[in-house]
């Protein structure tokens, strides 16, 4: 059951945060000082052997005290990690706070060494228990048995975006559906078949039914406010979990605000922040995060561009225009992968496309790619030079597809909000299929990270882009 192996799961977690914790101050102390019998400067001589346990005491209580080890959040998304950034940097906030009040002179040195060991190796754990959860989720393990109640198509939907993301453990058991037939309904979602075990009224005897122990409802027009409130008060009493979906398509985090007007729980939806420190914050990573990239790999540029070079006739980069922030066209560099001409191929080759929607064009077996080229798509090296945009600020390290011009002429106004920020040498739409997507699906994606981005959501994509790569999924 669920409970049982979520709290086996938090209890993992509680363990490797109380190791990690201990082994940094334990560092920290070991680094600054060598020994044990070392003394803070104050009225009554304190020795950092004290300190080091009283702070990792209260470091271990502030991370229950911000609930990083919250069912709720554990396992996915990015609220897990801003819990712990949060409660860390508060912690160390507090201790400079009270250095001044107090005249406590703390080793600067000691401090600075446990707030980012600790740091990254809190992060650091949690991300292996999630690969390790993931990895179970995708075996059928570690499920959360979902009964969804709400109109057919917005259940369908809720289902199929369960079944298309395995690694978040949602396994959908049942539905509850306005319009309910005995013994003949039952909807097929990927190739499964769910079955619907009463209507919106009927979710303690469905409940009975299909041992789930969580409830989603999606839209609740069907039940008004006195059935949602009925449910609530019958869930109570099952120890079943209830969520809720807003309603609101692709916008989510800190987005939406619950706010009471007038004794009604009115959800908010704030405005994306695309402007001020948010912006400042995102160009200053990307440049900084460039720059040490293009360091680092440098030796592989090199190496690169001699390969290209030296196996087929043309120029080593590839420049293509691109549509960047609100439309502006910009060059985008990629090593060449393919063959001088292939720009002057594209029309004889469309009949030929296998873009689901038509607007891009894809081809699994593409005869202008040169041998060299196939290699570094599949690793997606031809994507390297990228990074020379975005010192440029013509890109972001993260953010929606590059389009082309004809693909932005063929935009509505609800696609043209992709334009609102930076397009990404990598985003959503590269970690969840690359090549393979449909063209809504990448459009889908695209817009729900314009809608939400966030550093800490573009941490999390740089991490899985780095794994999709290695994994050549999708990539032709």
């Amino acid at each position: 059951m669920r409970r049982v192996w979520e709290h086996r799961y938090v209890e993992r977690l509680r363990f490797t945060d109380v190791v990690v914790v201990i082994l940094a101050v334990a560092l920290a102390q070991y680094i600054r000082f060598g020994e044990i019998e070392i003394t803070v400067a104050t009225k009554s001589m304190i020795s950092y052997a004290t300190v080091s346990v009283g702070l990792a005491a209260v470091w271990i209580a502030f991370l229950a005290i911000f609930r990083t080890r919250s069912p709720h959040v554990i396992g996915s998304g990015a609220e897990e990690y801003r819990r712990i950034v949060s409660a860390t940097f508060r912690l160390f906030g507090v201790i400079a706070i009270a250095s001044l009040l107090f005249r406590v002179d703390f080793a600067r040195l000691y401090l600075a060494i446990a707030l980012p060991v600790g740091l990254l190796g809190l992060l650091l754990s949690r991300w292996g228990w999630r690969r390790s959860v993931a990895a179970r989720r995708r075996r059928g393990e570690y499920q959360t048995a979902v009964l969804i109640v709400g109109s057919r198509r917005a259940a369908v939907s809720m289902a199929q975006q369960f079944e298309r993301s395995p690694e978040a453990g949602y396994s959908v058991v049942g539905m509850c559906l306005p319009g309910y037939e005995p013994q003949r309904d039952s909807v097929l979602v990927e190739g499964y078949e769910i079955p619907v075990l009463g209507d919106e009224h009927s979710v303690v005897e469905a409940l009975e039914a299909s041992g789930a122990d969580t409830v989603a409802v999606t839209a609740t027009e069907h039940l008004g406010d006195k059935g949602i409130r009925k449910m609530i008060w019958d869930l109570e009493k099952k120890n079943v979990d209830l969520v809720v979906a807003p309603g609101v398509v692709d916008v989510a985090g800190p987005r939406l605000v619950m706010r009471p007007v007038a004794g009604f729980p009115l959800i908010h939806v704030e405005k994306p922040q695309y402007n001020g420190a948010t912006r400042f914050s995102k160009t200053s990573f990307d440049l900084l995060f460039a720059f040490a990239v293009l360091v680092v790999i440098s030796p592989i540029l090199l190496m690169v561009a001699l390969a290209v070079k030296f196996t087929s006739r043309g120029p080593v980069f590839y420049r293509s225009e691109r549509m960047g922030i609100d439309g502006k066209p910009f060059e985008m560099i990629k090593f060449r992968s393919m063959v001088q001409d292939a720009d002057e191929q594209v029309d004889k080759l469309l009949v030929q496309n296998e873009s689901a929607g038509g607007v891009l064009f894809k081809m699994r077996e593409d005869p202008r790619v040169t041998k060299v080229g196939k290699f570094m798509r599949k690793f997606s090296i031809d994507e390297l030079p990228q990074f020379l945009n975005v010192l440029k600020r013509e890109m972001s390290v993260v953010g929606p597809r590059p389009p082309l011009r004809r693909e932005v002429e063929t935009y509505n106004g609800e696609v043209r909000r992709r334009l609102l920020v930076k397009p990404g040498i990598t985003g959503l739409w590269q970690v969840s299929g690359r090549s393979d997507l449909s063209w809504e699906e990448t459009v889908r994606l695209d817009l729900s990270y314009v809608e939400n981005w966030s550093m800490v959501g573009d941490l999390l994509i740089i991490g899985k882009t780095v794994r999709a790569v290695a994994g050549s999924n999708g990539a032709y």
